[in-house]
């Protein structure tokens, strides 16, 4: 049967849609709007993700996890949404200095407080269900930092999850900061967050503001990474939930995140630039002089 020509024009296209975010961001242009019909589910949203994934000029090093608002998520079949973390985006925090956060004018940006599980082993592909004790067992360490949330979309979580997958799960960056110690023994002590924007603290939080804490993340992400033909590698990291909550900050704006006793994390949102790919331009203006 022969699909006519208007219909066909406005079908829902994942490699089409990847195309135009990837090309969005690497331009360092933001989208007006969703760029074609809105995908039906989270599954179609993930097939734009995946499809995005293959033209991203970077490898992949670690994965977001997000949580579905509750409202949502008997509609989509769904508590979480995933990400990838790109390697040129992943950033170690400097109490010096503050980490420049490339924002897109007209896009959307955020920051987010974060407890990361560093993985030490390589997880079974054949593994699908796991729970969070057998999860934690491929853990090697746990670091507290700052997602960067971003988007060339403004609207992508007032389209909601569906959207998000499409777009890297609305992930552009990762900051790390120090291991927490004796995170392993003694879980009570894993020190509470605070964000603050403009020297104002917009949220606050600790590992039991995270549904499931975070162990619960990292089970759902290496089940889901599984079933994507994606186990996680050693090295790999799993950033696991926005504890102090999700906060816009526009370029020119500050933001610092503390975490009890250890050394707090500064950032500073900047004008994104447009990125050449590998070996040129990353976006990381600490590095135009490099």
């Amino acid at each position: 049967m022969t699909v006519p020509a208007a219909k066909a024009a406005t079908a829902f296209d994942p490699a089409n849609v990847a195309r135009q975010f990837v090309e969005a961001r690497l331009a360092a242009r933001a989208l007006p709007d969703f760029p074609g019909p809105l995908p039906a589910d989270m599954a179609a949203g993930y097939r734009v993700q995946e499809a995005a994934i293959g033209l991203w000029p970077e490898p992949v090093i670690g994965w977001k996890v997000g949580r579905i608002p509750l409202e949502l998520q008997a509609e989509l079949r769904a508590e979480r949404v995933m990400g990838p973390v790109f390697a040129g985006h992943l950033w170690q925090g400097d109490p010096r200095e503050p980490t420049p956060l490339p924002v897109i004018a007209g896009g959307f940006a955020a920051v987010e407080a974060e407890y990361i599980y560093r993985i030490g082993r390589d997880t079974p592909a054949d593994k699908l269900e796991w729970t969070p004790d057998e999860a934690l067992d491929y853990v090697e360490d746990l670091l507290v930092g700052v997602e960067f949330a971003a988007s060339p979309l403004a609207t992508i979580n007032v389209l909601g999850p569906r959207i998000v997958a499409s777009d890297f799960g609305n992930n552009a960056g990762l900051i790390l900061g120090r291991v927490v110690p004796d995170w392993r023994a003694r879980p009570d002590l894993i020190p509470p967050c605070r964000t603050y924007v403009e020297g104002k603290l917009v949220g606050e939080g600790s590992p039991d503001s995270i549904p499931g804490r975070p162990p619960g993340s990292l089970a759902f992400l290496l089940a889901a990474c599984a079933a994507r033909g994606r186990p996680l590698k050693a090295g790999q990291l799993v950033t696991t939930g926005a504890a102090s909550g999700i906060h816009d900050i526009e370029a020119g704006q500050t933001a610092r995140i503390t975490f009890g006793d250890l050394e707090e994390i500064r950032c500073v949102a900047v004008p994104a630039l447009p990125t050449e790919g590998p070996g040129g331009n990353t976006n990381d203006h600490r590095r135009r002089d490099g």
